[in-house]
C-alpha cells in the first residue's frame, strides 16, 4: 500500500469534509469567470469536484496517484485514471489541483508538474491550485490528532521543519476475527514561496488570494493562464 492509498483509507477519519466542500465552492466560483467546457482534475480524490462540475454541464476527467481513489471514482461512473498528468491525453479548458496537491511535490517535481499542466491546457486555458502558506504549515498543520470508530483507530503526528511537513499516519483496522491490522507511513509536503510561481516559462500567474480554510491566512489560491 502506498502512502497515498493509506491517506485514502484514513481520510474519512480526518474531519476535513467541511473544508473540502468549502474549497469546492471556491473553485467553482472562480471557474464561473471563464468559459469552461472541459476540465481536468489532477488529484481528483473521490471525484467530488468532478461531480459538481458535471452538474454544470462540464465534461470532466480526473487523475490521481492513489489507486483506491481512482477505483472509487470509477465505481461512480466517473472518467478517472491512476496516471501522472504528463500521461493524460488531450487538452482542456481548465485544470484544477485541489487541497494541497502542489505541496506534495518538491521543487524540481513541482516545476516539471507545472510544465506538464501547461501542455495539457488549451490556448488561453486556466489552471487553479491552492497551496499552504508557511503559517498554514507551522501553526495549523503541525501537531497531533487522533480519531476512532468501533472498527478503526487513527493517529496523525505532523512536524514542520526546514520548510517540510512530515506527517506520520498510523491506522489500526479491525478484522473479521477481532484482530487489528496496523498500517503506517509518512507523507511529506513542501512549502513553496510565491516567487516560485511568478517566473514560470509556460504559465503566467494572473491572480493570488490568501484565504482562511482552517485559520487566518493558512492558504493561498493561485490562478494561472497558459502563456
Amino acid at each position: 500500500m502506498t502512502n497515498l492509498d493509506l491517506y485514502a483509507k484514513a481520510e474519512h477519519l480526518l474531519g476535513i469534509e467541511e473544508a473540502t466542500e468549502a474549497l469546492y465552492d471556491l473553485y467553482r466560483s472562480e471557474l464561473e469567470g471563464y468559459e469552461v467546457k472541459t476540465l481536468l482534475d489532477v488529484g481528483c480524490g473521490r471525484g467530488g469536484f468532478m461531480r459538481r462540475m458535471m452538474s454544470d454541464g462540464v465534461a470532466c476527467k480526473g487523475v490521481d496517484l492513489s489507486s483506491m481513489m481512482v477505483a472509487e471514482c470509477r465505481e461512480q461512473g466517473l472518467d478517472a485514471e491512476c496516471i501522472d498528468v504528463s500521461e493524460v491525453e488531450g487538452t482542456y479548458d481548465a485544470i484544477v489541483s485541489i487541497f494541497d496537491v502542489l505541496n506534495f511535490l518538491n521543487h524540481d517535481a513541482l516545476l516539471a508538474f507545472l510544465d506538464a499542466v501547461a501542455a495539457k491546457l488549451n490556448d488561453n486555458g486556466v489552471f487553479i491550485a491552492d497551496i499552504n502558506t508557511r503559517y498554514g504549515f507551522s501553526d495549523v498543520a503541525e501537531g497531533s490528532m487522533s480519531n476512532d470508530t468501533d472498527e478503526e483507530f487513527l493517529s496523525v503526528d505532523a512536524v514542520f521543519a526546514n520548510d517540510e511537513l512530515h506527517t506520520k499516519f498510523t491506522l489500526f483496522e479491525k478484522g473479521a476475527e477481532g484482530c487489528y491490522t496496523k498500517y503506517q507511513d509518512t507523507i511529506v509536503q513542501y512549502f513553496h514561496p510565491l516567487k516560485t510561481f511568478q517566473k514560470l516559462d509556460k504559465l503566467k500567474l494572473i491572480d493570488k488570494q490568501t484565504f482562511s480554510l482552517y485559520d487566518t491566512k493558512d492558504k493561498t489560491l493561485l490562478i494561472f493562464k497558459k502563456k
